[in-house]
């Protein structure tokens, strides 16, 4: 992404908090790109941005727009998944562009990536600098959308990863929210990881509910032949009730995964947290759970 990109912004689930919004535009015109609002931004309807077809709206206008050069979501929240029967997936294949995301987004980036066979991108939202701006933040962002080969994700030492299980992979990564990854099973969105990379997160979930999820994605088929698994820091995960499930996350990790002899790592940067990596959809990727410096490495530019 050059200087002076022109940024299309757009809000397709809940609706943005104008203050923040506001701050978060001037952090990236301060960097020199032109931020470009959607015509229905300012909807709301209840806990959305506007009804699901204002929404849609906004998201054909940005790929239709031959003077917009990326997409970036204003935020998450729910209602993505009324928006996605909307879109005209012909026009947004016949005009790729960079489109990034995280959270309820989870199911717009992996439908569009299989639909219109283009990179999209897991990675901060405008506001994730509503109320305050990390670096590892901008700088991972410009870094993986530069166009440069050979970038390297390292997680910073406010959020240190770690590694559960050693070794090497390569495979196209796909992944994002875990509730998100579980509401598109038996769906057209459904991801297959045979021989890919897959990430995981999630926030805010009760112990057993993260053990059940990740059973049901083992049993739904749809990770049979995963090469790599990289989880975020999931955060805020926590006991129901009165008694304790009895595993932290990383067990539960191993306890459902630990048997496929595959790289494992944890509490990696992608997600809800502080620090949040930008990370290329169906795109090939390499995982390397080394025990001294958990990392994914970027061998060729997501957007040349």
């Amino acid at each position: 992404m050059r200087d002076g990109a022109r940024i299309g912004v757009v809000s397709p689930a809940y609706w943005p908090v104008p203050e923040r919004l506001a701050r978060a535009k001037g952090v990236f015109e301060d960097l020199g790109f032109e931020l470009v609002m959607g015509r229905n931004i300012g909807l709301r309807q209840d806990k959305y941005a506007g009804p699901p077809e204002a929404r849609a709206e906004d998201l054909m206008a940005m790929f239709a727009d031959p003077d917009i050069d990326a997409i970036l979501c204003a935020r998450g929240g729910y209602g993505i998944n009324r928006v996605l029967p909307l879109l005209d997936y012909e026009l947004i294949a016949a005009n790729p562009k960079i489109l990034v995301g995280f959270s309820d987004i989870t199911g717009l980036l992996t439908t569009v990536s299989q639909r219109c066979g283009f990179v999209t991108f897991h990675g901060p939202m405008l506001t994730t600098f509503g109320t305050e701006t990390v670096d590892y933040n901008i700088e991972t962002l410009l870094q993986v959308l530069s166009g440069g080969d050979e970038v390297v994700i390292h997680s910073p030492d406010a959020c240190r990863a770690r590694c559960l299980n050693p070794g090497v992979a390569e495979g196209l990564l796909w992944g994002g929210n875990l509730s998100l990854l579980i509401e598109r099973l038996g769906t057209r969105g459904q991801v297959r990881a045979e021989g890919a990379i897959v990430f995981i997160e999630d926030i805010d979930e009760k112990l057993h509910a993260f053990d059940r999820m990740l059973l049901q994605l083992r049993a739904s088929g749809c990770l049979d032949g995963v090469r790599g698994l990289v989880f975020g820091e999931l955060l805020e995960m926590h006991d129901g009730g009165d008694v304790s499930f009895g595993k932290t996350t990383d067990e539960i990790i191993m306890d459902v995964f630990g048997d496929l002899d595959v790289p494992i790592i944890s509490h990696f940067p992608c997600g809800h947290g502080g620090c949040q990596a930008t990370l290329p959809v169906s795109h090939t990727v390499e995982l390397h759970a080394d025990p001294d410096d958990p990392r994914l490495r970027i061998p060729r530019s997501p957007v040349s």
